[in-house]
């Protein structure tokens, strides 16, 4: 079957004119959609990381890289993606089965920063107030007074998501999204940085509630944890014997909040080319309107394409990536590399795909394949 290529924007010239019908509809290839390339961010006006912005980031990394292995074993894949939320300002998901270090993984990255920490043990019978805060009453003065809840740290870890309700799930997403929580009709900013590590067993275990689309879409990527390798876990054993592992050992602050700002600014700054904006867009919309691209066979199995948060994950997460990698420019692979992770969570499937075992990677695989690289 002969693909149609997604429009391309801003006049590039990566793509070629799309053939003959079938051809997806075009709900964003009005005049003014076109010209929005002309704009410029901010970002684009200031002035892009230098390699003396670059050597300053990989030190403080390799700080963060060196405290990160003192407590865990293995686990780069996720090591990377802790760094690539904390780097791009977002938030992150941890999916697996219980015992494979997602706690550990969390609060031995937060450990490493001097700043504060809170950790929400999430249980059914957990009430959006004990995350948020309340108004107590008094007696003294006879007014109100707003205690802050646990949500009002730089690094919180929602250990277990999805073992509250939807009601108490609810309550993040304001301080997710917005960065403030609301108490009592008053409005309080949280804290800069501000970071999420939320933690899920797989839906289908006992006792978990399915997390809101609305919610699912604000966690910047979702990070599925797999067992580690045997060698691994050999290791894991030996440093339990010498104590290297114990609970109550905690990593010492080895670098400040301003270090974390500092590599947020420098990630913020990192080129990437116009081609790269346009091919995040491309995948974007392939995602919404997939028959044309993958055939009406696999299209069937997608309920809703990403979110314009997809696009805005794949520009931030994308940048912090190539700081990681020791680039101040973004390169294609970035992208690629970056797909199950910005996308799993957000190309929801119909039940008819979960019936038929299809997972959402093999999905986003094929929507990759279907649109040229540029």
């Amino acid at each position: 079957m002969n693909q149609p290529y997604p429009p391309s924007y801003g006049g590039s010239a990566e793509a070629p004119p799309p053939p003959a019908p079938p051809a997806p509809p075009a709900p964003v290839s009005s005049a003014p959609v076109a010209a929005a390339p002309e704009r410029r961010s901010a970002s684009q006006d200031a002035p892009g990381a230098t390699q003396e912005d670059l050597a300053r980031a990989q030190r403080i990394l390799r700080v963060i890289t060196e405290s990160y292995s003192t407590k865990m074993v293995g686990q780069d894949q996720l090591r990377s993606s802790l760094l690539i939320s904390l780097i791009a300002g977002g938030h992150i998901l941890l999916e697996s089965v219980p015992g494979l270090a997602k706690t550990t993984a969390a609060s031995t990255l937060a450990d490493t920063v001097k700043a504060s920490f809170k950790r929400i043990q999430c249980t059914p019978d957990l009430l959006p107030s004990d995350i948020t805060g309340s108004q107590i009453y008094d007696a003294a003065t006879g007014t109100f007074r707003t205690v802050l809840g646990p949500v009002h740290a730089n690094f919180v870890l929602l250990d277990e998501i999805n073992r509250s309700s939807a009601k108490t799930q609810s309550a993040m997403l304001e301080a997710m999204q917005e960065r403030q929580t609301t108490i009592g009709g008053e409005i309080h900013a949280l804290p800069k940085p501000f970071l999420v590590i939320a933690t899920q067993n797989p839906i289908e275990q006992e006792g978990t509630y399915e997390l809101p689309e609305a919610q699912m879409d604000r966690f910047l990527l979702k990070e599925i944890v797999e067992y580690p390798s045997p060698a691994e876990e050999f290791e894991i054993l030996g440093r339990i014997d010498s104590g290297v592992l114990n609970p109550d050992r905690h990593v010492p602050g080895v670098i400040s909040l301003e270090d974390v700002q500092e590599l947020q600014d420098i990630a913020s700054r990192v080129y990437i080319d116009p081609a790269i904006r346009n091919y995040i867009v491309q995948l974007a919309y392939v995602t919404r309107n997939p028959a044309p691209y993958i055939g009406a066979e696999r299209a069937r199995y997608i309920k809703y394409g990403a979110s314009p948060r997809a696009s805005i994950a794949f520009l931030q997460a994308s940048r912090a990536l190539a700081l990681l990698n020791g680039r101040t420019h973004v390169l294609p692979e970035d992208i690629r590399s970056l797909r199950h992770l910005v996308l799993r969570h957000r190309v929801l499937l119909t039940f008819e795909a979960d019936a038929e075992g299809i997972r959402s990677e093999e999905i986003i695989d094929q929507i990759f394949a279907s649109v040229p690289t540029p």
